[in-house]
């Protein structure tokens, strides 16, 4: 594993870094007040091969590795935390799933637009009865001929709002638990098929989080992501790749908090000096310098265990797990260095703080996480 980004990457970088300035940043505290889904934003990411960051050219995408991936979503994340799931969420758990195990016109009708920006996807596999464990689903499945027929709810869907597909995962057979759920790729104009209002939330106020839900929706086998009971297998997968996404967002929200606490307090000024003078706030500086980097560390090596093609829940867990909880402790105490006016709306501070919460929580809280991680260890030690 090479620590330092190639030239590619690094050009990357760049650019991604510039776009986040010019376009996403400017509507970022906008978008959290007010909670509209950047749309427009999704479409000029499209433009740049950001929908689809990993996925292979002759399938609409950039074609690059999970590293790049990474990148992208910390520089986007960096600018608008909110904007940085969306993509996360349309990379890792739509387009990676259908290019994993769809067929090749699932490919060609559904990836394809998905990876240049043109649809947008979401992940339906929570319900209200079914968070922390997904064999526990009711959504259910009954196949009548050539089509299944879907009835039940998901809840807490990021895009859901604004999502042109929707990865849906059902069972078909509740007492069979993980055996018998199935994924099935559904357009969100499929009748039977219908969306919440959007919740606001602490943070990623933007991210189109809604209930979806479906009423005698009529799916076609030639739908159907996988083989039937192979939706465990699908989920998991997926995500793995998000766990590294919501790692590198969390990081790219650290990474900005600090930046920020670092500019105020070299300007703030008490008792006669800047209170960067000051070693409370060195420590704290040092504190949250390092911590970033290890956190970025765990997930480059994620992404470099995907990369490689082999098993990578391990990596892709234990990144999750520091980098969410990383950027809790970061933000808390970038938010502490600007004391009072950290706490009000006029500083991003505030902001940082509250979308880095959610991290801990979403696509596997850190008590999943540990649990991913004990279980690989005590197995392979």
């Amino acid at each position: 594993m090479h620590i330092e980004l190639s030239e590619e990457q690094l050009l990357l970088r760049d650019s991604v870094r510039q776009f986040a300035e010019e376009v996403v940043k400017p509507r970022a505290k906008e978008i959290d007040e007010t909670g509209e889904f950047p749309r427009q934003f999704f479409a000029q990411a499209g433009e740049l091969g950001l929908a689809g960051v990993a996925v292979p050219e002759e399938y609409g995408g950039a074609g690059m590795d999970p590293l790049s991936y990474s990148i992208v979503i910390e520089e986007i994340s960096r600018a608008c935390a909110s904007s940085g799931v969306i993509l996360s969420v349309n990379n890792s758990l739509a387009c990676d799933p259908i290019l994993k195990f769809g067929t090749e016109d699932q490919k060609q009708s559904y990836l394809k637009p998905l990876a240049r920006g043109q649809m947008l996807g979401c992940f339906a596999l929570t319900e209200p009865e079914a968070g922390s464990d997904p064999a526990a689903i009711r959504t259910s499945a009954v196949r009548q001929g050539e089509e299944y027929v879907l009835n039940g709810n998901k809840v807490f869907i990021t895009n859901g709002t604004d999502a042109d597909i929707a990865i849906v995962f059902a069972t078909l057979d509740r007492e069979k638990r993980h055996k018998a759920i199935t994924a099935f790729i559904v357009p969100a104009d499929t009748p039977g098929y219908s969306h919440g209002t959007h919740e606001y939330k602490l943070g990623v106020n933007a991210s189109g989080t809604t209930e979806l839900s479906f009423a005698d929706m009529r799916i076609p086998v030639n739908q159907r992501l996988g083989g039937e009971g192979e939706g465990f297998k699908v989920a998991m997968s997926a995500l793995d790749g998000g766990r590294l996404g919501i790692a590198s967002q969390a990081v790219g929200i650290a990474q900005v908090a600090f930046e920020e606490a670092l500019a105020y307090s070299r300007q703030r000024e008490q008792f006669g000096h800047p209170i960067v003078d000051f070693q409370a706030i060195q420590f704290y500086l040092a504190d949250m310098s390092t911590e970033i980097d290890a956190a970025r560390l765990l997930t480059w090596k994620a992404a470099w265990a995907k990369g490689s093609g082999r098993r990578f829940s391990l990596e892709a867990a234990q990144a999750k797990l520091f980098a969410s909880e990383m950027a809790q402790r970061v933000t808390s105490k970038a938010l502490q260095i600007h004391g009072g006016y950290g706490y009000v709306r006029e500083y991003n501070v505030e902001r940082y703080f509250r979308d880095a919460r959610i991290a801990e929580i979403y696509e596997g809280t850190s008590e999943i996480q540990k649990m991913v991680i004990s279980n690989w260890v005590i197995e392979n030690s």
